[in-house]
């Protein structure tokens, strides 16, 4: 109730001293309705993901091809290439359109939520100004570039009070949901080992050198979409797709993925609450350029009283975690999962995202005995995020907007899982393990890694 008489009071004060600070004019929500009833919803990046994501926030379906009965709800729509913007522009002919995310702000008023789904490489300015206008944000993972942008869009969250969420759905849906009520009840005892894995990349990496110039398409600001990264000519190799194999602009495998697969660890066994720990990576193929063509990193959490010291593994690139004792011989592991070792047996949290089905991908549990019996019913639990929510996560998200509450994978939360998942590749940049401090913000040992920490901005770019 703070959070909104303090949104109250910022309204007023802008309407009676003319103030430039935005404040969304949706803040509660009552009856039965839509979470997407009079919200006024703008994007930026309107590529797969942010398409995607549009759809599963004006469709009344809870994933896959949702019916879009709230289109009217988006108000301005914005990308830096217009002919990869084709087929959104044209599902929602009633958005104003921009190229720059700065002219839709300053131009459409009416705003009051922005999902941002731009490369990793302009996640944070988008979504610092965004926050800073008063607009309530849900921007993709990984939710920064580096670990320094993760934890300032955390603190400009904090000062704004506006919602926030990011987008790794997995974080919404029965399966690690289940997962965490079963390790919370003793299915493997104290957890000593995860081992987290994907089957990415899917794009080039290791890359040795800049590619060559070639023209800049028609329909292309390239200007806008390098934004804050160093100033390079236009080459297909970067846009569209391929950026996330390039250190300027993507995350890699690691920065692509970490969040999605290593969000169960992280929220299950609450790795946020360590002060200090450290990140040990070996990889092949890392370059000046581009991120490794595989990586092995390993999250070191310090022992303390009674709890054992955890390691945390991430695989990616072809390397794969070894293939738990007792599990079945006639089938393989998901392309992306998580495996939780206890004392007392295994847990195999696989990668199925289905919210419409509570009883889909059921954890698999691997013991010598019995003695554990899963809980018949995970309850719903209301409040903050280290709660439990289930259902749409783009809803979630709105349902948040409308009630001047924060969802489940807010930025409070998010920003602590982006800055573990991206201290990996801080390791691997380093060549050495790396111990890091959270309070302030730094590596510890060696000093001279953080200068990968954060990056140089382009003139006008900074946050």
């Amino acid at each position: 109730m703070n959070q909104i008489n303090r949104r109250r009071f910022l309204s007023a004060a802008a309407g009676a001293a003319g103030a430039t600070l935005a404040v969304p004019s949706v803040l509660l929500g009552q009856g039965k309705r839509s979470p997407i009833d009079k919200m006024h919803i703008a994007c930026v990046g309107l590529g797969a993901m942010g398409y995607t994501t549009l759809e599963n926030c004006v469709g009344t379906k809870n994933l896959g091809s949702p019916t879009i009965q709230f289109a009217d709800n988006v108000v301005a729509l914005c990308d830096v290439d217009w002919r990869r913007a084709a087929v959104p522009f044209k599902r929602f002919p009633r958005a104003r359109t921009f190229k720059d995310y700065r002219r839709m702000f300053d131009q459409v008023k009416d705003i009051d939520a922005v999902i941002v789904a731009t490369p990793d490489h302009t996640h944070a300015v988008i979504t610092a100004e965004a926050m800073r206008r008063g607009k309530h944000v849900y921007t993709q993972m990984p939710l920064a570039h580096d670990v320094r942008e993760a934890r300032r869009l955390a603190e400009i969250a904090g000062e704004t009070g506006v919602s926030t969420q990011m987008g790794n759905p997995r974080h919404s849906s029965p399966v690690i949901r289940k997962t965490r009520a079963w390790i919370n009840a003793g299915a493997v005892g104290t957890v000593r080992e995860v081992h987290c894995f994907t089957m990415r990349p899917t794009w080039p990496q290791g890359m040795p050198a800049a590619l060559p110039p070639q023209p800049v398409p028609a329909t292309l600001a390239w200007d806008l979409w390098l934004g804050p990264a160093p100033e390079r000519v236009y080459n297909p190799g970067y846009h569209p797709f391929n950026w996330r194999g390039w250190r300027d602009f993507g995350t890699g495998a690691l920065g692509a993925m970490g969040c999605h697969v290593m969000d169960a660890p992280f929220w299950i066994l609450g790795l946020h609450r360590y002060d200090r720990f450290r990140v040990e990576a070996e990889s092949s193929g890392l370059t000046e350029q581009a991120w490794p063509e595989s990586s092995h990193v390993r999250y070191v959490f310090p022992a303390s009283g009674e709890t054992p010291e955890l390691s945390v593994h991430w695989y990616d690139g072809g390397r794969r975690p070894p293939v738990p004792e007792g599990f079945p011989p006639n089938r393989g592991l998901d392309s992306n999962g998580s495996i939780f070792i206890g004392d007392e047996g295994t847990l195999v949290c696989g990668d199925v995202v289905n919210v419409n089905d509570p009883d889909d991908d059921i954890p698999m549990l691997l013991r010598e005995s019995g003695g554990f019996t899963p809980p018949r019913k995970v309850d719903r639990l209301p409040g903050s995020w280290e709660h439990d929510f289930l259902g749409n996560h783009e809803h979630l998200w709105l349902e948040a907007c409308k009630k001047g509450e924060q969802p489940s994978a807010c930025f409070e939360y998010s920003a602590g899982l982006t800055e573990m998942v991206l201290l990996g590749n801080v390791a691997l940049q380093a060549g050495e393990p790396v111990e890091w401090d959270r309070k302030s913000g730094k590596v510890v040992n060696p000093a001279q890694a953080n200068r990968f920490v954060g990056r140089e901005y382009r003139k006008g770019w900074e946050i």
